[in-house]
């Protein structure tokens, strides 16, 4: 025994051994501290992938709603596309290219007059407005003796502003307002006219005026007649960020959806409810007695500030009757047209205002999303007599 104990106790020995025993420790060591590692790593990942007691609570959820909400359209502002629809109008001037040729004559003869008589009624101005810028014209050429066309253009100019009315509310009044019992209560809209006016358009880039100018925005797809109304007003919707409100049954009533429209309108403390409804021919006595129905009940809920009859300014005087009998059945406060590129058939815009004795609050010029405006008159009429 004494024999081994010396044998071990020689460093020739020990030396080597003391070195695997240190290697193997090390070797342990180093797998005890990867497997340690290795089990905090996945136990991060386990803590990461559960859900905690703040996620139940649905606060962490909201990243991620964030992250997967869609990305509206930032409809154009109202005076960037005043100012490029003034553009568009400034390209026109077929009223006024037409009389000055006419004035370019010099002398003017009776045929001379009858031109520019055809000339005003072929813009659908009407009798009545014809009548009185023929007066004036035949007075400032009679007073000055010449037919100065600077000075023609100026009285076209400013008997036209007359006709117009400067001075016409053009405003629209959807502001909200308040119920009995405190609560916001949304302003409402009925939009009515023809087939084929562009109604459902109008409302949609009606929204968009609205949206631009911060207002929360309810539509009510009140023309259930036509399948694709409801999904066209739809999309204008969706587009923006703004509710519809709609019926999955074609031929649904039209006045409860109305009425559903404006409740919502309530629930959700909206400012403004447009509520479109079904074209419809001025001749058709029960289509007409409907639009009053839909008044009636969307009236239950909130007020009805706004009822804008859409007019195609192309059809000139052929609106009219159509325009007369819309305002004798749904109270008209405003009229949008479409189509009004500056040509000859502006003149409607003088004609459908004295016959309702409402003013035109909106134009469409394009068939762009924010290809529609407040009408500035003045801006209007420069544009026809350029």
């Amino acid at each position: 025994m004494q024999q081994m104990i010396d044998f071990l106790s020689m460093p020739e020995v020990w030396g080597p051994a003391v070195a695997v025993v240190v290697a193997i420790a090390g070797w342990f060591g180093y797998k005890s501290s990867r497997d340690t590692a290795s089990e905090a790593d996945s136990g991060e990942a386990q803590l990461a992938a559960s859900p905690s007691s703040e996620s139940d609570s649905g606060q962490t959820a909201q990243p991620q709603g964030l992250q997967d909400a869609p990305e509206f359209e930032q409809p154009e502002s109202v005076s960037s596309r005043m100012t490029r629809l003034r553009a568009r109008l400034a390209s026109s001037g077929a009223l006024g290219k037409a009389l000055l040729s006419v004035f370019a004559r010099g002398d003017l003869k009776a045929s001379d007059w009858e031109d520019i008589e055809d000339t005003l009624l072929s813009a659908d101005l009407g009798l009545e407005a014809t009548d009185q810028i023929m007066e004036a014209l035949r007075t400032e050429v009679k007073v000055s003796g010449n037919n100065d066309s600077e000075r023609i253009r100026e009285v076209l100019r400013q008997e036209l502003l007359k006709l117009v009315d400067l001075n016409a509310d053009r405003e629209l009044h959807l502001e909200p307002g308040e119920a009995e019992d405190g609560q916001k209560q949304a302003a409402a809209a009925l939009v009515v006219g023809v087939n084929g006016v562009g109604k459902t358009t109008s409302v949609g880039k009606l929204a968009r005026i609205l949206v631009a100018e911060g207002n929360q925005v309810v539509l009510g797809a009140a023309d259930t007649f036509r399948a694709a109304a409801a999904d066209q007003l739809q999309t204008w919707g969706e587009r923006v960020g703004v509710e519809v409100v709609r019926s999955d049954k074609e031929g649904a009533d039209p006045a409860s959806v109305a009425f559903d429209a404006v409740k919502h309108g309530l629930e959700t403390q909206a400012d403004v409810v447009l509520v479109d409804t079904a074209g419809r021919l001025h001749t058709k006595g029960a289509l007409m007695d409907e639009l009053g129905k839909i008044r009636r009940v969307m009236e239950r809920g909130t007020q009805i500030k706004e009822t804008l009859l859409v007019l195609d300014a192309t059809t000139g005087q052929n609106g009219m009757a159509q325009a007369k009998v819309f305002a004798e059945v749904t109270n008209v406060t405003g009229i949008i047209l479409t189509k009004l590129d500056g040509s000859a058939k502006g003149g409607i815009v003088v004609s459908v205002q004295k016959a309702l004795g409402v003013p035109v609050k909106l134009v469409g010029l394009g068939e762009g999303a924010d290809d529609m405006a407040p009408f500035d008159p003045e801006s209007f009429v420069d544009s026809i007599i350029a």
